[in-house]
């Protein structure tokens, strides 16, 4: 089984708690006697005179303390890139802030270069009038530790809508490089000093997590746009995020979602008539083609002509808060590279008398070992200043990382749309949920975004990956001086091969290093692509055969009927979104017969065919669910937000009857080229 490649600092006291707009409710004040840089790890145990009413006095020591407050945060606070990083030097800052013609009162929210430094220092553009939606209340208590109670206060609620800032808080800078090609065009001033974090800002790190706002405003990386997100993109984050974790694919996380009642701004969008035209299979330019190529044509032309949006709407104003224990991008990593390899070429480099450029990489290399893999990447060498053992240890970490989460997203169908290197956390998750989508009609070029293409298709989402990964060998290696040996010897595309070959084998129900399974899937993919068959649906339907009492007595026609009608899958039973061809049918009988044979070598008692059941889920987020919430959602309606919440959060039970018959579906089929749905902006 091959991966495809023919698919066409300074601690801040005086505003501990400090408003940033004119939000009613925010008023300034201070916490006398908070040392803001507190260890977190005493909070481990419960204090006498704590004001957490959920632990009571006899198994109080056995209980972690639950942050009840913005003082119990504020305590807690452990913000470790702005404190451990640097951030631009005065002579820069002022040289920039020149440029841009900005005065030395400057906030930091205008677009201006900035030449060094791991972060800028940056308060959120809170949002007025903000109203609560959404809590995870599994990330917010068992791994922030937050009182359950907290999260219905209205100081919470302001935390997270950007109106009340603890301590410091920070954007950042890096770099864009697509499929390992580095780019600059992208930033303002055609230099890449001034691409970054544009509506993204860092607002605490506690309990080993950071917290994030999406949409908290303009910092200097906005490049022009409003720094804002809305309502229906930030519902599409929160969902996709709970939605991958629940699935068991590593990814951030979301702690909540809010809304402003009062403001809005402009969006372009789809009307509900922007849906592709197709040619029917009688059109006279394919005249010449026969039935089987007009059928892939066609099929080509479903997953790769997009339109971009045609409308301007009016959107509530949002902000999703993620998680994640580090936010730290390849791109950032090859932003400082970049700096080190411009020396390089100036003859300013000296291992020596280190440049400022030399130790900004080396520092964050540091840092990622800190935050992502400090037991074993970080600890053992600090002492000693080895930077080069861990930074092996780091990049092993992290080939194997993102391996298994891009290997994860084909088994869960997921494609990220735009998985360029500042779009790849150094740690393997899933981050950025903006042109995302989970697939319905299988191909292998599937993706959501126009801008896509066919790099970033679905099973060319390993390739993207392996790239982004040789992105940071590269950026590493500029900190240690080492030769392209050093590239070659991480950059190994056999890593990736081997987790999507665990990926197939254990769909298909077997053990992870049952190769056999190698061949079924070669001989199944261009049967699922010529076939329109439905991904989610096809592997559960599989997983229900595998598991089926009868299965051994079974004729391979039987185990047919299975995907053609199946008591499972409401209206038409079928998995696929056209009636197979009796050429298909024979097809499909013959695979069948084949992947029962292999199946059937194993032992049937195995725990590889129940395992079925947790590697092929029931229920993904699809697109056509997301907009029937988000839509009911903007009238008013919240009952389906809600709805869809909860049943992402189980997607491999087998569901309620009306979950069942809701969502254990097809989608329809005029949605597959509709504008918003089928494809996005």
């Amino acid at each position: 089984m091959h991966i495809p490649r023919s698919f066409v600092t300074t601690t801040t006291t005086a505003f501990l708690l400090f408003p940033t707009n004119n939000h009613p409710s925010c008023q300034a004040f201070s916490i006398p006697g908070v040392n803001s840089s507190s260890s977190r790890n005493t909070l481990l145990k419960m204090s006498s005179t704590s004001s957490s009413a959920t632990t009571t006095t006899d198994t109080a020591v056995d209980k972690p303390f639950l942050l009840s407050s913005l003082h119990d945060i504020q305590n807690a606070l452990d913000n470790s890139w702005p404190r451990q990083l640097n951030a631009e030097t005065p002579e820069n800052l002022s040289k920039a802030r020149q440029l841009e013609r900005l005065s030395e009162e400057d906030d930091n929210r205008r677009k201006r270069p900035v030449y060094n430094g791991h972060f800028v220092s940056v308060k959120p553009t809170g949002l007025p009038d903000a109203r609560l939606i959404l809590t995870s209340e599994s990330l917010a208590t068992e791994t922030l530790h937050l009182d359950p109670q907290f999260l219905k206060k209205d100081d919470f609620v302001q935390f997270v809508a950007g109106n009340t800032v603890l301590a410091e808080t920070w954007a950042t800078p890096y770099a864009l490089s697509i499929m390992g090609q580095r780019y600059t065009n992208n930033c303002p001033y055609g230099t890449g000093n001034g691409y970054g974090d544009g509506r993204a800002i860092s607002i605490a790190e506690f309990m080993g997590q950071e917290l994030q706002l999406k949409g908290a405003g303009t910092t200097p990386f906005h490049r022009g746009a409003d720094g804002r997100a809305v309502l229906r993109s930030s519902i599409r984050e929160f969902l996709a995020s709970e939605a991958m974790f629940a699935l068991g694919v590593s990814t951030t996380r979301a702690l909540s979602l809010v809304v402003s009642e009062s403001l809005t701004v402009q969006r372009p969008w789809y009307s509900d008539n922007a849906v592709l035209q197709l040619p029917s299979l009688d059109d006279p330019r394919l005249a010449k083609y026969s039935p089987e190529e007009k059928q892939a044509l066609l099929q080509q032309l479903r997953h790769q002509q997009k339109a971009d949006p045609n409308i301007l709407q009016s959107e509530p104003c949002a902000i999703t808060c993620r998680v994640a224990p580090s936010f730290l991008r390849i791109g950032h990593l090859d932003l400082m590279a970049r700096r080190v390899r411009a020396e390089v070429l100036q003859g300013k480099k000296n291992f020596v008398a280190k440049s400022l450029a030399q130790q900004e990489l080396e520092q964050l290399i540091w840092h990622a070992c800190y935050r992502e893999f400090k037991s074993i990447a970080y600890d053992p060498f600090i002492e000693s200043n080895d930077l080069k053992s861990a930074a092996r240890v780091l990049l092993e970490q992290s080939r194997q990382n993102i391996a298994k989460m891009v290997a994860d997203w084909i088994r869960v169908g997921f494609a990220q749309g735009n998985f360029n290197a500042d779009n790849c956390l150094v740690a393997g998750r899933t981050m950025d949920y903006g042109p995302f989508g989970w697939m319905d009609e299988y191909h292998p070029l599937f993706a959501k975004w126009t801008g896509s293409g066919t790099h970033f298709g679905f099973m060319n989402q390993p390739n993207a990956a392996l790239a982004n990964y040789q992105v940071l060998v590269e950026s590493v290696q500029a900190a240690l001086d080492e030769d392209e040996d050093f590239v070659d010897e991480f950059v190994q595309p056999d890593v990736f091969q081997q987790a999507l070959d665990r990926v197939f084998r254990t769909k298909l129900g077997f053990p992870e290093d049952a190769d056999v399974a190698d061949e079924l899937w070669e001989s199944l993919e261009p049967l699922l692509r010529k076939s329109r068959t439905d991904w989610t649906l096809f592997w559960r339907e599989l997983t229900y055969l595998a598991n089926d009492t009868t299965f051994q007595e079974k004729t391979p026609s039987e185990l047919m009927e299975r995907f053609l009608s199946s008591p499972t899958i409401p209206d038409d039973h079928s998995i696929f979104y056209e009636p197979p061809s009796s050429e298909l049918i024979e097809e499909w009988t013959k695979w069948l017969a084949q992947w029962k044979d292999a199946v059937l070598a194993f032992d049937m008692t195995s725990d590889s065919l129940k395992r079925m059941y947790q590697v092929n889920p029931k229920y993904v987020l699809r697109e056509w669910m997301l907009v029937n919430a988000y839509e009911k959602a903007s009238r008013g309606d919240e009952s389906e937000l809600h709805r869809l919440y909860s049943l992402i959060q189980r997607p491999y039970d087998e569901g309620s009857t009306d979950e069942q018959e809701q969502y254990y579906r097809k989608a329809p089929l005029e949605v597959l080229t509709k504008g918003g749905t089928g494809f996005m902006s």
